[in-house]
This record gives structure tokens, sequence and C-alpha cells, in this order.
């Protein structure tokens, strides 16, 4: 969209005026006319009889006065002549037409100016000159003032509208970001859900007790997910989170899965994307999950100068071997993007293996000082 519309719109506008913006104008327009008057002045110096010193200040002053008081008029044939490309013939109607407006209106307050102050300093009457040539040398510096005046507006137009898609356009990325990060790091999988409640199905008649925690931990699993307000949390947060999701699962493993924790002192202020840690381990209970023999899962959290690593580390199959929940790694393409869009290129994700062949995720993540 330019400064005037691309489309020829039968709907008129008008510029928005606003005070301190148009003091601020008014006091350029009588500052150029005090510069433009000196040089007037200096010219005259030059002469044999310069005369009074105070007629070179007022034409030029009142001449700039009068401009910056019918800039109005610019902007709105600035605002409403198409593009020429659109339409020549509008773009010349509105210009011709303001160009009238504004020089008749220009000479008559600038003289009506220049009338006045002489008469309040007494310098007798002034004489604009013989109108068959005044009007016309009058009409030719006006035709000057007017294009150059209508090319500024709309370079100025231009800009703030450029200004204004720029914060558009951030804001919109800002929302895009805020809702794949609200998707990516959304809610349980159906399927966890599913395996919870035949889970808590399975030992309600025999562990009241237990079961009653059981349903406790899913329902604040539940909520964690449903009433989660930003994408990231702290990583006690994430470790209290993912304890309530362990103890789902080792409900429905018992002793074949074995999750241990080593976390650094001094981490637990860090943030971390909600459910990070709950992924990482999902994936290696998943693709893991007919192994016959017990399933170690170790967490851990380091921390270096200006980095900190979150890992996870299995001592499954790995990730060379086929599994029962083959595919995409849709998990773990996820968090990489949650961390793309948190952190860009200050975070990232690494797939390795661990020491006894299993599989090792390490999610690098910036150091932030926590106050």
């Amino acid at each position: 969209m330019r400064a005037w519309e691309d489309v020829p719109s039968t709907r008129w506008r008008w510029p928005r005026l606003r005070l301190r913006p148009a003091l601020k104008v008014l006091a350029f327009g009588l500052a150029l006319g005090v510069w433009q008057g000196s040089a007037v002045r200096l010219m005259q110096l030059m002469r044999p009889h310069p005369g009074h010193w105070a007629p070179a200040f007022i034409w030029e002053m009142t001449s700039a006065l009068a401009v910056t008081l019918l800039l109005p008029v610019l902007m709105t044939a600035v605002l409403n002549a198409p593009a020429p490309r659109v339409g020549w013939t509008r773009f010349l109607g509105i210009h011709a037409a303001a160009f009238s407006l504004f020089t008749s209106l220009h000479i008559a307050l600038m003289a009506g100016l220049r009338h006045g102050i002489y008469a309040l300093l007494e310098l007798g009457d002034y004489d604009l000159g013989p109108p068959v040539y005044a009007l016309p040398m009058e009409a030719q510096k006006d035709l000057i003032t007017y294009g150059l005046g209508c090319a500024v507006i709309s370079l100025l137009y231009e800009w703030r509208q450029r200004q204004a898609r720029a914060l558009r356009s951030a804001e919109l990325e800002g929302e895009l970001r805020a809702a794949q990060l609200q998707s990516l790091t959304g809610q349980l999988h159906p399927h966890f859900l599913f395996n919870a409640l035949h889970t808590i199905g399975s030992v309600m008649y025999e562990d009241l007790p237990r079961t009653d925690r059981l349903l406790s931990d899913l329902g604040q699993l539940l909520r964690a997910s449903l009433e989660r307000t930003e994408p990231t949390w702290t990583l006690a947060e994430e470790r209290g989170h993912t304890e309530r999701f362990v103890a789902l699962l080792a409900a429905r493993f018992g002793d074949r899965l074995d999750v241990r924790w080593d976390v650094a002192p001094g981490l637990e202020p860090q943030r971390v994307p909600c459910f990070a840690l709950q992924t990482l381990v999902e994936n290696a209970v998943k693709h893991n999950q007919d192994l016959r023999g017990a399933l170690e899962v170790r967490i851990r959290a380091r921390a270096e100068t200006d980095r900190w690593a979150l890992e996870v580390e299995d001592t499954g199959r790995g990730f060379g071997a086929p599994s029962p929940a083959s595919g995409p790694g849709v998990g773990l393409t996820q968090l990489e993007r949650v961390l793309t869009l948190l952190h860009g290129d200050r975070a990232r994700l690494e797939r390795g293996a661990g020491p006894e062949g299993g599989a090792r995720v390490t999610v690098w993540l910036p150091r932030v000082e926590v106050a």
C-alpha cells in the first residue's frame, strides 16, 4: 500500500492533524523563513543602498508561514490522488485543483500578513506589484513549493505506513510464534491418557491409597497441560511435573523402569520449555517398551559458563535399531522447533548414543542469571 490508494476510492480522506507535530512544523517553517530572510538581507547589503532590514525578513517569514499553514491542502491532495499508473486523470485533476487552491490562498494570506505587519511597524504600504506580473511570478514559485511539499509528504506517509506494516508484521509474528509454541508444547498424548487410565483401573481394587496418588498425579498433569499460560517454566517445575509423569509410567511398567535424577545445584530456577523432560522420558520409554529387561532412564542437568544442558539417557536399543514406535520422531522434532522459536541458534538438541548403547538426547539452553 502506498501513500495514496492504488485503487481509486470514492470516499474522501482527510489528514489527521495533531497539535504537537503541527507546532513543530510551524516552528520549522518560521526558522526557515528567518534563514531565507537572512540570505535576502545579505544580498541587499551588497548593494550601495540596502534599505531597511525588516522587509527581507517579513517577506520570507510570511511566505514560509503561509506555506506551513496551508500544508493540510497538500496532505489532502496526496491522500486522495491515486498513483499515476492507476489513474492519470484523477491524479492530475486532484493536484491541479489543490495547486490552484494552494497558490490562491498562499498569495492572499502572504499579502494580507505583509500589509498588516508593514502597518504595524510603520513601514508604509506594502506593494505586491502589478498583478499581471506578480501573480504569475508567485504561482511559478508556488509550483515548485507545491511539488516539493507533496513529494516530502508522500515519502513521510510511505515511511509511516512501512513502519506500521513492520510493527503489525512483528505483532503477527509474535502471535504466530505464541500459537506455535502453544500447539507444540500442547496437551498430553491421548495414548498416554488411555494407558494411565487403564493402569489406574487395574490397581484400584488392590491398593486404594496408591490409586488415590495416581489419580492425583494424573489430575495435576492434566491441569498443567490445560492451564499453562507460558511456553516455559522453571526446571524445578518441570522436574515436579515429570516426576508425576514417571509415577504413572512406573505404575504401568513396575520394576522394568528405573528413573534416576542428577541435577547440578543452582539450576532449578533456569527456564525450560514446558514438558521438555516429559517428551524426552516418554520418547525413551516408548521406543523400548517391548524390551524384557529393565530400562534405566537417567536424567541429568549440568551447567557450563554461558549455557547448560538437560540430558536424558537410556539403556535401551538406541536410535539405530528398529523399535515398536518407529517413525519420524515427532516428539523430538517438535521439541527442536520449540527451541528454535524460543532461542533461535542459542539452543539446540543433540542426538547420540549412551555408554551402554542406548539413546542419549541433550538439550543445550542459554544460561540466564536469576536473581
